[in-house]
């Protein structure tokens, strides 16, 4: 149970899973407010902080991508979690685009979203607190892990948190390989064929940020995973 509560928005227009779904969190600990569609989530949204949002996909009104989107336009911090009924890669794709930090798909367990939830806490925790090197030069780029900013001369590229995560540990092995799998593991928490296509779409963010500086290079390592060969 956190020690301060954390703020939850949950927006689900089934009524029903939504309040089984906020009772089950205040009973652990967190403080969440229900909204039944992505109108009345993103009022609420503006009126009050939250420190974690989890939202439908599939929502009258205002659907789940639209509201996450407003969300990520006025902070791009705070976590997003996607519930979905949907099987279509394509649309968890669009998600982790538009900067979730994890989906979950209907019917899901209750603990497994739990265990989701914390595990992205506490990346954003150790964000602020780790002690390790968080500032590394890339080439021209100074690349601040614990404000998740991407500098170039005198531009800033504000990086999602999975997009921080990964660029972190490419850092930490650069001029090195990095294992596929373990950065599936390390961020993901498992290395399904799924966590590895929305891998490689984050892989190309990454690449788009970084090719102002020719010097630069993030390249595949057929067969075993991705190394960054810095500039000097």
């Amino acid at each position: 149970m956190p020690e301060e509560k954390t703020k939850v928005l949950l927006a689900e227009d089934d009524k029903n899973l939504g309040t089984i779904l906020r009772t089950y969190l205040n009973a652990k600990g967190y403080e969440t407010s229900l909204y039944v569609n992505g109108d009345e989530a993103f009022k609420a949204y503006r009126k009050e902080p939250f420190d974690f949002c989890i939202i439908d996909i599939m929502m009258p009104v205002k659907d789940g991508f639209t509201l996450a989107g407003e969300i990520r336009a006025d902070n791009e911090d705070v976590p997003i979690l996607f519930l979905t009924a949907k099987s279509m890669q394509e649309d968890k794709l669009k998600g982790f685009d538009l900067g979730a930090d994890d989906y979950i798909t209907k019917p899901f367990n209750m603990d497994e979203l739990l265990a989701r939830m914390k595990a992205i806490l506490r990346r954003a925790k150790a964000g602020k607190e780790d002690s390790e090197k968080q500032v590394f030069n890339i080439g021209s780029y100074t690349f601040d892990h614990n404000r998740q900013l991407l500098i170039h001369n005198s531009n800033e590229q504000k990086l999602t948190s999975r997009e921080s995560e990964l660029l972190y540990l490419l850092c930490k092995n650069a001029n090195q390989v990095l294992d596929r799998r373990e950065a599936l593991k390390e961020i993901w928490y498992d290395d399904s064929y799924f966590n590895a296509r929305s891998m490689d779409v984050y892989i190309a963010k990454l690449r788009k940020y970084l090719k102002s500086d020719p010097s630069v290079e993030l390249i595949n390592v057929h067969g075993i995973g991705f190394k960054l060969v810095t500039g000097k």
